[in-house]
């Protein structure tokens, strides 16, 4: 199957690049925010190079002007970036390059339309598309829209006038998305959250816009199938909030990597001195693909064990036994022709150090807590009567952070279904919880979820009634209104780790619906078009037209999909999630997920901080 990426690199090299190649001419590619981070994240420089593009410009900064060449943007249809597109081309003797070939990367509102066809800049587009690419792939199974503001208009409790555009803006960044992936799936949300079914028709509009350009979309027996499920932050508060000991998601909530780069210190200069290296965590690296979704546990054993097999196959001398920092630094001078290899253990050797280092501090007893009190019951299985006698010396701790209790604090109230003012100012005096931090505790109330019992918000938007199943195992029940709960599954054998014992609820939901076992009443399909419906008409109007078996190139691969977009954000352990789902289908089922943004502990909590109408 060919992955994300590779759609979306094959996209924006066949739609955007090459077409505009001539022969002995050189152009420039001027890129936006979301466009940049799309291109460099699926072409390379020298894919992009063979194609006559000279360099790569950001929009948004200074440029040099180049008037003898012409320039390719792909960029998005919003107002700032069409703004400084006008910029370049202000009057027709002063500009910044000889002709522009715009591409948006999804559909430009008419007004904008209309504002370029009014500027003089309109006399040096040469070419306007729109390629429909409003998304970041991240990884094979998974997406970003990388905007988490997007979120934000969505939860903050102010009336916001950018809310409906946000919306829109979301609703459109999905459907491309769809389009890429040349699916029309059937809609479903989770029915809790007030403001799912308006995201929910926005995307179906956009769907069918998508569609009536392209009827082939969707087409053919297996694809009938595919769903598009949409949900809230509230459906799973608990997996952003947990340490996980697996290792992706463990060194994004550790260390501290950015934009992908994990900076770590290894041997390396002239004299075998420390040196400061940095290391791309990406899909390129074959170790990071084998291990990311594996227990640290066994990466650490892992690690060392392909690196002793390695010397030892490659036959290098006095290798036996040895795996420390050190003698790798010794191989790397035995075996030059080896480096990349080397390089790449030293990486993993360091990573996997570094996480270990983290846990034997602080974090294994709060994965204890964290545990206990997420499960509900105790290691043993047995129910915890009294969770708070686990969680005061916790709180009670000087060497554990503000924010690490404030995890702690929040996976407790949840799992009380929220507590009494009185003893919510009682927990934060004993975790000596900064009064500036407080408001992130009582923000979870905007994601619907009930923190303070006696507050006049209790339990989220007006009308708001947690019915969905799935809940989680620890909550006491709720009035009557639970009888359609789904019990949580039993996924506890010998196997598990202790400290592991949480599954996200997300791996519930996409066994359900691939087994046609998700609710209906909790996630209702939009406008009463279910799979089997959508999955007769489609066959009878495929068999007529004959389209479906046209070969529609790569990205085609006839198995269903389930794609999964999570508003506020999708963590770590839920694209694992994804490709574990995937695993277990035998293939039979495609898992993508994805979220306005990419979702990591401490990531939540600044988001929820910024909630917050007072801060």
């Amino acid at each position: 199957k060919m992955a994300l990426k590779a759609v979306v690199g094959d996209r924006i090299m066949n739609d955007v690049i090459k077409p505009l190649r001539k022969k002995g001419e050189w152009k420039v590619l001027v890129v936006d925010q979301l466009s940049m981070r799309m291109v460099s994240a699926c072409c390379s420089m020298t894919d992009i190079t063979s194609e006559g593009i000279t360099m790569v410009e950001d929009l948004g900064k200074r440029r040099q002007p180049i008037p003898n060449m012409e320039a390719i943007y792909l960029i998005s249809p919003t107002e700032e970036s069409t703004n400084l597109l006008m910029r370049d081309f202000g009057t027709a003797h002063n500009t910044m390059y000889r002709a522009a070939h715009v591409f948006f990367s999804e559909a430009c509102p008419e007004k904008l339309f209309e504002q370029i066809a009014k500027h003089p800049v309109s006399k040096f587009v040469k070419s306007l598309k729109e390629v429909n690419l409003a998304f970041l792939p991240y990884e094979q199974q998974v997406y970003s829209l990388d905007t988490r503001d997007g979120a934000f208009e969505f939860y903050t409790p102010r009336p916001s006038p950018n809310r409906t555009a946000r919306l829109e803006r979301v609703a459109e960044q999905i459907a491309t998305l769809c389009a890429t992936l040349g699916e029309y799936p059937a809609v479903r949300y989770r029915i809790d959250y007030d403001k799912l079914p308006e995201l929910s028709q926005l995307i179906q509009q956009k769907l069918n816009a998508y569609k009536a350009d392209d009827p082939t979309m969707g087409d053919g027996p297996e694809k009938a199938r595919s769903q598009l499920l949409i949900l809230d932050r509230g459906f799973d508060p608990v997996s952003p909030l947990i340490h996980e000991l697996t290792y992706q998601a463990m060194c994004y909530d550790l260390l501290s990597i950015e934009n992908d780069v994990y900076r770590f210190e290894a041997k390396g200069g002239p004299a075998g001195e420390m040196v400061e290296k940095d290391a791309l965590l990406d899909e390129n690296d074959e170790l990071w693909v084998e291990f990311r979704h594996q227990h640290i546990a066994v990466v650490s054993s892992q690690v060392t064990k392909k690196l002793k097999d390695f010397a030892t196959e490659k036959r290098v001398k006095g290798s036996e036994g040895k795996t420390t920092m050190k003698d790798l630094s010794q191989m790397l001078k035995r075996m030059p022709q080896y480096q990349k290899e080397l390089r790449n253990y030293s990486l993993h050797l360091a990573l996997a150090e570094d996480c270990m280092k983290n846990y034997s501090g602080n974090v294994e007893k709060l994965c204890r807590v964290e545990q206990d009190l997420a499960m509900g019951t105790d290691a043993e299985g047995e129910k915890i009567r009294d969770h708070m006698r686990n969680i005061v010396p916790i709180l009670l701790d000087q060497n554990i952070s503000p924010y690490d209790k404030i995890r702690v604090i929040l996976l407790y109230i949840i799992g009380k279904n929220g507590i009494s003012e009185e003893n919510f100012n009682k927990l934060i005096q004993h975790a000596q919880i900064p009064d500036e931090d407080k408001h992130i505790i009582i923000n979870m109330q905007y994601l619907g979820l009930s923190i303070l019992q006696d507050a006049k918000f209790a339990g989220g938007p007006e009308g708001w009634n947690p019915i969905t199943p799935y809940i989680l195992p620890g909550l006491r029940m709720m009035t009557g209104r639970r009888k359609g709960k789904v019990e949580r599954k039993d996924r506890i054998t010998q196997q598990t780790y202790q400290l592991s014992r949480w599954t996200p609820v997300i791996k519930d939901i996409m066994e359900d619906a691939i087994d046609d076992k998700l609710d209906q009443k909790y996630f209702p399909f939009l406008t009463g078009r279910s799979t089997t419906a959508g999955f007769a008409s489609s066959g009878a109007r495929s068999a007529r037209y004959g389209h479906w078996h046209k070969d529609k190139g790569p990205a085609d691969r006839s198995v269903p999909r389930l794609i999964i977009f999570i508003m506020g954000g999708v963590t770590y352990s839920e694209m694992r999630c994804a490709y574990e789902v995937t695993k277990e289908t035998g293939q039979k089922w495609d898992v993508i997920i994805g979220g306005t943004h990419l979702l990591t502990p401490p990531c939540f909590l600044k988001d929820l901080a910024a909630l917050d109408p007072s801060s």
